[in-house]
């Protein structure tokens, strides 16, 4: 199927699924789930790696005490994101996959591009979190292991990956794989237990460093730095330690803690996947949601709390942050019971994350979009075998191999492009007409919309302005969707130059620079006309499911602030980033266009 004109490659990439899923056998449910549960069964899969490993890296190099409001910024961002994925959750019951939303709302490319970033994330964090198991294990037996593996091979390993290929790592996800291949599934026990002994031992931590902790480690000078280090006297700063005090480095180390955060919150949309099991889903799936981040922020910024309290931000062990800082205050027993703990956190963490991964292979190869021998199930276990090994080698290759940092930002920066792939759908889907309106009622409509005075190009053109005011339907029609689809489109754009202005340049922009507030002002006039269009269109009436409040405003912020966040990582990070996605585009553009179920069904 190749394209035979411009038109007929720009209709390819727009191409969409139909509301309806597949015709599969029907399983019949029973709704048992209330808030509560929900809340439980999540939380506990989301308190991992970032409570236990993350704060310790955020705090020591990028945004000291100060990361309890990077984790505010982040929360507020998570919640805007999880509105939408509640949304999605409500209205369209046989998937809970961002990739599937987008398929459903903007297209196929856009839909590509939502499931290889989902593949991104999960391979990521699965190699991140496995790489945090090595670092606590390691930890809790000296760090005999790390400091072997690294005598013998940091001479061989280039800067860019890390000092020593990580064995253990690499050997906790080849058995996740095999436990997958072999038909294991997710155990609700292992993960209830895992999560109370988690959240005893998380106040534990954080009743530690409330009673052990020193306020003084949040107002720390240069003196302070020298003191611990006497031959560094004569600096003006604590150079890449920042500048002593609560936020020292400044509200850019804030933001950029933020970004990196967001790694801790993911996790949320699993509730999404429980729909058809919760009791009252139109409230039940926005409520938990809510819920389940409020907590893990409380979690998140006590542990921060506590942590900064208890040791000087410029001396937190970046590898194994909780365990040494009990050393550090004396408590030499709490360090052990904190390192096994975080043993069974992270354990339960990365079940949860890495038994996704090959469900979501297996959809885009079943679509088309990705290589059909990926969706081949083995018989006996009745798992999809290929995206199983494919997806566990990738993973187990990235923990041996790269640093854990670099894993923490690619996972970060592709969930905030999926939340914000789910915003923008979400933004969309509300516009569009039903798809099951009949060919008459279609006709009728194109009738109303359309009059002679279209062959006169200025009453067209007026025409044009007024229906954009004053549409002629008060429900949604195909030229009304069509109308959204591009001012959304546009918007995404104009927001993403905003970004990048206030990202690169934010104080020459509030310190009136002639050339960069005046764009960043045009850029703000566009964004509101553009966003008081889509204000003016008919939305969806139907009111069964959950709806984001605030349309098209919240959606709208919601982006802003993921593609904000995700402005503020590093060159390095986005050509690693970058060149996932090349090689994502490579496939789509060489395979998965052409072999598009979408395509073949048109």
């Amino acid at each position: 199927m190749r394209c035979q004109d411009p038109r007929q490659c720009g209709q390819k990439l727009i191409r969409r699924q139909p509301l309806k899923p597949r015709k599969e056998p029907e399983i019949l449910v029973s709704r048992h789930l209330n808030i509560f549960h929900l809340v439980v069964l999540v939380v506990g899969s989301t308190l991992g790696v970032g409570v236990y490993i993350v704060v310790g890296e955020v705090a020591l190099f990028v945004a000291g005490p100060a990361i309890i409001i990077s984790f505010l910024v982040a929360a507020l961002s998570s919640v805007l994101s999880g509105l939408c994925y509640a949304e999605f959750g409500t209205r369209i019951k046989w998937t809970s996959s961002a990739y599937h939303y987008s398929y459903i709302s903007v297209g196929e490319l856009w839909a590509f591009i939502a499931g290889w970033n989902l593949i991104l994330s999960y391979v990521f964090a699965t190699a991140s979190v496995s790489k945090a198991w090595s670092y606590t294990f390691d930890g809790l037996i000296g760090n005999h292991i790390s400091q072997a593996l690294q005598r013998a091979f940091s001479q061989y390993m280039p800067d860019y990956l890390a000092r020593y290929p990580d064995f253990i790592a690499l050997a906790v996800v080849l058995l996740l794989t095999g436990a997958l291949a072999l038909g294991a599934r997710e155990s609700l026990l292992v993960t209830r237990v895992f999560t109370g002994i988690n959240v005893l031992v998380l106040i534990f931590i954080i009743l530690s460093g409330f009673f052990k902790g020193d306020l003084h480690n949040w107002k720390l000078t240069e003196q302070d730095y020298t003191s611990i280090t006497p031959g560094s006297g004569g600096i003006s700063s604590l150079g890449p330690l920042g500048f002593g005090g609560f936020v020292p480095f400044g509200l850019d180390g804030i933001l950029r803690g933020a970004a990196i955060c967001f790694y801790a919150l993911v996790g949320f949309d699993a509730i999404v996947t429980k729909e058809e099991e919760a009791l009252n889903p139109r409230r039940s799936i926005p409520w938990s949601i809510l819920i389940t981040i409020f907590i893990c922020f409380l979690a998140y910024s006590g542990v921060s709390a506590a942590l900064t309290l208890m040791v000087p931000y410029y001396l937190i062990h970046p590898e194994s942050p909780l365990p040494q800082a009990f050393l550090y205050i004396g408590w030499d027993v709490a360090r052990y019971v904190v390192a096994v703990t975080t043993l069974c956190a992270l354990t339960s963490r990365l079940q949860s994350i890495f038994f996704p991964i090959p469900q979501v292979i297996r959809d885009m190869a079943r679509d088309g979009l990705l290589f059909q021998g990926l969706a081949r199930v083995f018989a006996h276990t009745r798992t999809p075998i290929m995206a199983i090994m494919s997806s566990g080698n990738i993973a187990g290759l990235l923990a041996l191999l790269f640093k854990f940092s670099d894993l923490v930002d690619l996972m970060s920066i592709g969930n905030l492009l999926v939340y914000s792939l789910v915003s923008f759908s979400v933004l969309v889907l509300r516009y569009q007409p039903e798809q099951t309106l009949s060919k008459k009622e279609e006709i009728d409509i194109s009738k109303h919309e359309t009059s002679p005075s279209e062959t006169v190009p200025e009453a067209r053109t007026s025409r044009i302005l007024k229906t954009l005011w004053f549409p002629p339907s008060t429900i949604p029609t195909l030229k009304s969707g069509q109308i959204v689809y591009g001012c959304a489109s546009l918007l995404v754009l104009l927001l993403t130059i905003l970004s990048v202005i206030l990202a690169q340049w934010p104080s020459q922009v509030f310190s009136g620079d002639p050339v960069l507030t005046t764009v960043a002002v045009l850029l703000l006039l566009l964004i509101t006309g553009v966003t008081v269009i889509i204000w003016r269109q008919p939305k969806d009436p139907v009111p069964e499911y959950f709806k984001v409040p605030a349309l098209p405003v919240l959606p709208l912020v919601s982006i802003f602030v993921n593609v904000y966040l995700m402005m503020l990582m590093t060159p390095r990070t986005w050509t690693q980033f970058g060149i996932w996605n090349a090689i994502g585009f490579l496939i789509y553009f060489g395979y998965g266009i052409r072999h598009s179920l979408a395509g073949n069904n048109h």
